[in-house]
């Protein structure tokens, strides 16, 4: 009993050293410090937003208004306060990409750990699916589907843009696969017995779980963007609020950018999807280098 209670302390003191030893790397990183600031920011208005603020009311008396005290950001053509949508369009495009980032790395992983790790006609045939994906671009294919599927909520918009946009990192998972498959540690699991499933939860997962990562980040930023070229195209009925239906009504029912009054209505979504995808890219970067031990070293 005791010999079991100091095993479970070593394995709590190992995790926790762990966890520390990755916010210190994080954070002594200039890059990834930098994009944990930002997207800690986005994720905390995106989380507060609905939460204090109430959807803007319509007021055309105060339509298409300059930045003021009362509007820091000004009023759309409906007399909506740009601020507000902004900060409530957060959670919807966050939401959105995350679900397209989670829907593709489960599709992504299965089909390339399946592949690489059981190999022949099962690799074949699956590399085979994923080579056909690969070769249709995948904006048009999503494109259609976003016509044929209904999109009335987040996941839903979300599995949308993840169900051709596996297909590249399925390819690289498989190659990671095979790189560890013939490690001494994994033909020690096939030798003692164990099941295909605990020899990729226990041995696989781990050594690829820093690239799974990275791409979580990479996807969600592919994600916002695709996300709003769907809705500047209006092929995306999506009820909420989100930052493309905030470009979409300004060039399409204001005159944005032919330098009207709503210029700023235009720039404050667009601003924001730069700011965001620099801070992905730059926490992305950093958590290679805490994640991935080769960099490390």
């Amino acid at each position: 009993m005791e010999e079991n209670l100091d095993n479970a302390r070593q394995v709590n003191f190992h995790r926790e050293n762990g966890f520390k030893s990755f916010i210190r790397i994080m954070w002594n990183n200039k890059m990834s410090r930098i994009g944990l600031i930002i997207l800690t920011v986005f994720l905390l208005i995106a989380i507060c937003g609905p939460i204090f603020l109430s959807p803007p009311k319509s007021d055309y008396l105060n339509r298409l208004q300059a930045p003021s005290w009362q509007h820091w950001l000004g009023t759309d053509f409906a007399g909506k306060d740009t601020l507000k949508q902004l900060i409530l369009g957060a959670r919807d495009v966050l939401l959105v990409a995350a679900y397209a980032a989670m829907f593709s790395l489960f599709f992504a992983c299965t089909i390339g750990i399946l592949s690489g790790l059981l190999g022949g006609k099962i690799d074949a045939f699956l590399m085979m699916i994923t080579s056909i994906v690969l070769t249709i671009p995948s904006f048009p294919v999503t494109m259609i589907l976003s016509m044929v599927i209904e999109i009335q909520n987040q996941l839903t918009f979300g599995l949308v843009l993840s169900l051709w946009s596996w297909a590249g990192l399925a390819k690289a998972i498989r190659s990671q696969v095979l790189l560890i498959k013939h490690k001494d540690f994994i033909e020690a699991s096939q030798i003692m017995g164990l099941s295909k499933w605990t020899i990729i939860t226990n041995d696989i997962m781990p050594n690829i779980v820093s690239y799974i990562a990275v791409n979580f980040i990479v996807i969600m930023k592919g994600a916002i963007l695709a996300s709003v070229g769907l809705m500047y195209l209006g092929l995306v009925p999506f009820q909420g609020n989100h930052w493309g239906m905030m470009i979409q009504i300004s060039l399409s029912q204001t005159g944005a950018l032919l330098g009207s009054s709503s210029m700023i209505y235009f720039l404050s979504p667009v601003i924001s999807i730069v700011i965001f995808q620099f801070g992905a890219y730059m926490f992305a970067t950093g958590l290679d280098d805490a994640l991935n031990p080769r960099l490390r070293n």
